[in-house]
């Protein structure tokens, strides 16, 4: 007789600490230290008061299960904010930061362990989550949109990894989480913009020069525009690596419009993301 196998609806968390090989080189005691004190005074205590379990650790990763989305995206936005306080005052090279997936699926119960297809979804979510973001899934959204006070940006359909169809996501994160009043952007005669770094989140560090190249690239096309106004490079890579509000950004810069971006690699092939913002509402163009 064949076992029927269990399954059930839940909400998965997957987190991942970014760069961990690389904190482990400059200073494994250090690395190992930071991330028991995450867990101790942030992480494991907010998973408990939301209702999740921890399902595995994987190292520097965490497979987490949610009976309701919406407590695990809250969840997961309140460990992110409290990370970012503990790290307030640590030397950037030395911080350790996650990203974080949130999907809602079926799961097939083994055990203690959770598999399946929504578990490999929410793995993929959180590789294109930005350095101390959360990545959702559109059914997360769907669910948690009228439910919870937190903006989420469009990511669009995305290729995922061994995900055989284009998934829709939407992005929190903490430079989307501004102070109640920030100065409007100077208005000049013409269409003023600034290009910022284009992020690498793929793990391959010679994509590195090439987001900063494309950036570059980008810069230099637009300022032959003499209808434009754009800022030169030397200004806009000043924010390379920071978390930023773009309307602040804009407002120091003196620009209305902030062209911001992503490279993220995927087999062969390099997926090239731009996204323009209208600095005096936040608004995509």
């Amino acid at each position: 007789m064949v076992e029927k196998i269990q399954r059930r609806l839940a909400a998965i968390v997957s987190a991942d600490v970014v760069g961990y090989s690389k904190l482990m080189g400059v200073d494994e005691t250090g690395t190992l230290a930071g991330l028991r004190g995450h867990r101790a005074e942030v992480i494991d205590a907010l998973i408990q008061d939301h209702g999740g379990r921890i399902v595995k650790t994987m190292g520097d990763g965490l497979l987490l299960e949610f009976a309701s989305v919406v407590d695990a995206t809250q969840c997961m936005i309140e460990i992110q904010q409290g990370i970012a306080a503990r790290n307030d005052g640590i030397d950037v090279s030395r911080r350790i930061v996650f990203r974080v997936g949130v999907n809602l699926g079926d799961i097939i119960i083994d055990g203690e362990d959770i598999l399946g297809d929504g578990v490999n979804i929410a793995a993929r979510l959180q590789e294109i989550a930005e350095p101390g973001g959360v990545a959702i899934s559109a059914r997360v959204h769907e669910d948690i949109r009228d439910r919870l006070d937190t903006a989420f940006t469009d990511g669009g359909a995305q290729t995922l990894k061994n995900i055989a169809r284009p998934l829709q996501v939407w992005h929190w994160s903490p430079n989307d989480e501004r102070p109640n009043k920030i100065p409007e952007p100077v208005e000049h005669d013409k269409p003023s913009i600034a290009v910022l770094c284009f992020d690498n989140m793929s793990s391959d560090s010679d994509h590195e020069f090439f987001a900063d190249g494309m950036a570059e690239d980008i810069i230099t096309a637009l300022s032959k525009i003499s209808r434009m106004r754009v800022i030169a490079r030397n200004s806009t890579f000043a924010y390379k690596g920071q978390a930023i509000d773009l309307r602040k950004v804009a407002s120091e810069l003196g620009v209305r419009y902030v062209l911001e971006g992503s490279i993220r690699s995927g087999g062969n092939c390099l997926r090239i993301t731009a996204q323009l913002i209208d600095a005096t509402d936040g608004s995509h163009v």
